[in-house]
């Protein structure tokens, strides 16, 4: 694979998760050796990039930017209205050199100046500049405001909507994009509304004004300065869609930097024991060499927008000089007046250049907001139906039937599987990496919909089922562990945030977590960090376990839930596990086969099928596929 066929695989995959079995990824860190070949086939959802490349549509992009400030309407009308003054006041400023010119300094009757007069209108030009100054402080002051109660609302809506996605989405978007997203795209959008805005509004209304008052000081000289025009908007068009593209491109290879840092970081353990640090290294070279390629042209084209536009500024300003000298000469054009349209000549240039420089920050905040609503206009979860049933208390009774499923519509998962669980019953699945053992469950939470057959509690169609009263009926203890800032106590409560103390140290102790929790500093009111890092990786599981006690849920999922700990201590929560799936419906994926033994039932899944099922005793007597696996005659792969 050459360098370019590489950097492309891992722009590709960094700016989506790569996926393991049905699509669910296996965990934060690399899956295996990272680097290894171009990009596998993503998992649900393969084909969609989400806000890549050019914005499609700049108009609706900014219409929608501007809904965001229309709660701030009378404060944005106050700002424009400072603006209006600052202009009038520096138009008017500047357009008092000409009196004060002509009647004080080189009187045009060709009198002597008058020190005095000159001095009061020094303060009478000094008092307008002043207002112009306060009423840009004051337009600034308010502007930011207004600025970061849209870029709060931004964020508010992002983080809402991204609580309504289904699990398909998080399954195929890296988290460091998301989080780009958030942060980088949030703060270009923020610099815009604060400054850029701002600044195109001030700089049309210099345009105008200026160009009146050149109009009223000299024809002539105006359509000297108006024939340079089309040469500097020809010039700055051509710089811009540079600028836009390049900005694109920084931007999307950024959130790709930033999707490979969080995965690196998550996983280092494994990029260590697996030696793969060069590789890595090697891999984030690429990332970051095509980012700074980016960044550089990007910036480029933004930098020298400015100076484009200030050389040929210059030319018109030269020009206007020649010609005005001459017309003071033969034409009898006054002193005074070549002054001020001399500053006006440059002041008309001025807002044109700054104008011309924002560019680039309306480019990148246009390039940032798409990505921005990207995600906003993500679909998601489909709504329940009207009449969803809602169960209370459930039972737990699960049925399956006939069901088939897969995250590709062309790709099947799962093939015509069908069984059922009373409350009370633990069922267990086994069987090779990939056979849809985790699909079930995912498909029992409703985090997929099924494409044939129907998945029943207590004969009812989960379809049917209002899906929040489905998932708070059902609790889950994952493989991978995850704890959130807190105290250890609010951790447990998390599976049931009404739960009172002394049920979250019951549900400790059913999880056989007291002991350990006991000799932390402060006990349960220990502070966790960095999802628990100060904790074993079984300590971390035990938590997990209690958060599922103490749910109260009905059904109980446990996926490799005891992979984490060690012999001795499965063996001291095995009772505690035992009460807590006493009244319960539970589902247990293991590959230790040990832990699934005391079953009502096990099922043997391959390649999506249920091959074999049936009590401990019954499968091993049947010596087929579960014999091979218990006795050790075939490895799970």
């Amino acid at each position: 694979m050459n360098r370019k066929e590489k950097l492309d695989s891992l722009k590709y995959r960094y700016g989506r998760k790569r996926t393991g079995e049905g699509g669910m990824s296996s965990g934060p860190g690399p899956a295996g050796p990272p680097g290894h070949g171009p990009a596998g086939p993503p998992g649900p959802g393969r084909g969609r990039r989400m806000g890549r490349g050019r914005p499609k549509n700049s108009g609706e992009t900014i219409r929608r930017l501007l809904r965001y400030l229309q709660g701030d309407t009378p404060k944005l009308l106050a700002a424009f209205v400072c603006i209006i003054v600052n202009t009038l006041g520096t138009l008017a400023g500047a357009y008092m050199l000409r009196p004060i010119i002509n009647t004080y300094i080189v009187p045009v009757d060709g009198s002597r100046g008058d020190p005095t007069g000159l001095f009061k209108a020094l303060l009478v030009m000094a008092f307008v500049y002043v207002a112009g100054v306060g009423a840009n402080y004051l337009q600034a002051r308010i502007m930011l405001n207004v600025a970061q109660t849209a870029l709060r609302n931004i964020r508010n809506d992002l983080f809402g909507k991204m609580q309504s996605f289904p699990v398909r989405f998080y399954d195929t978007n890296s988290n460091g994009d998301l989080m780009s997203r958030f942060t980088n795209d949030v703060d270009t959008i923020g610099m815009m509304l604060s400054n850029t805005l701002v600044q195109l509004f001030a700089g049309i209304l210099s345009i105008v004004g200026t160009l009146l008052l050149m109009i009223y000081t000299n024809i002539w000289l105006t359509l000297v300065t108006l024939a340079m025009i089309p040469v500097m908007m020809k010039a700055g068009g051509i710089v811009a869609k540079q600028s836009h593209r390049h900005f694109s491109a920084q931007q999307t290879s950024l959130g790709a930097v930033n999707g490979y840092i969080e995965e690196m970081i998550t996983g280092q353990k494994v990029v260590k024991v697996f030696c793969h640090e060069d590789m890595a290294q090697e891999e984030f070279d690429l990332l970051n060499e095509d980012l700074r390629d980016n960044q550089i042209r990007a910036q480029f084209f933004g930098g020298i927008m400015g100076p484009v536009m200030g050389n040929l500024s210059q030319v018109n300003y030269s020009l206007t000089a020649c010609i005005g000298g001459l017309l003071c000469i033969f034409r009898n054009f006054d002193v005074g007046g070549l002054t001020v349209f001399l500053n006006f000549s440059r002041q008309f240039s001025r807002p044109i250049n700054e104008i011309s420089m924002q560019i680039s920050n309306v480019f990148s905040a246009l390039a940032g907001a798409e990505r921005v609503f990207a995600v906003m206009d993500e679909a998601p979860e489909p709504a329940d139906e009207a009449d969803a049933a809602v169960l209370a208390p459930m039972k737990g009774h699960v049925v399956l039937d006939h069901v088939t499923f897969g995250y590709d519509p062309g790709k099947v998962i799962l093939k015509d599987v069908s069984l059922y669980a009373k409350p009370g019953q633990k069922i267990a699945f086994v069987g090779s990496t990939g056979a849809g053992k985790t699909t079930i469950t995912n498909l029992i939470n409703r985090f997929y919909d099924i494409q044939g057959g129907s998945i029943m509690v207590d004969g009812i169609d989960i379809r049917h089922i209002r899906r929040d009263n489905l998932r708070r009926n059902i609790a889950m203890v994952l493989q991978d562990t995850h704890l959130f800032t807190g105290t250890v106590m609010e951790n447990i409560r998390y599976g049931r945030l009404d739960a009172t103390d002394e049920e979250v140290i019951q549900a400790a102790k059913t999880a056989s977590a007291h002991s350990f929790i006991n000799r932390l500093p402060q006990g349960y009111q220990t502070m966790l960090g960095g999802d628990g890092a100060n904790l074993s990786q079984g300590q971390r599981q035990l938590l997990n376990i209690a958060r599922a006690a103490v749910s109260r849920a009905p059904i109980l999922i446990l996926d490799e839930a005891t992979s984490s700990v060690d012999t001795r201590t499965e063996r001291h929560i095995e009772h505690g596990m035992d009460r807590l799936m006493a009244d319960r419906t539970t589902f247990v994926i293991a590959h230790r086969l040990s832990t699934v033994r005391n079953a009502n039932a096990i099922m043997v899944l391959e390649h999506g099928e249920i091959i074999e099922r049936g009590d401990h005793q019954e499968l091993v007597a049947k010596k087929g596929r579960y014999y091979e696996l218990y006795t050790g005659l075939s490895e799970l792969e």
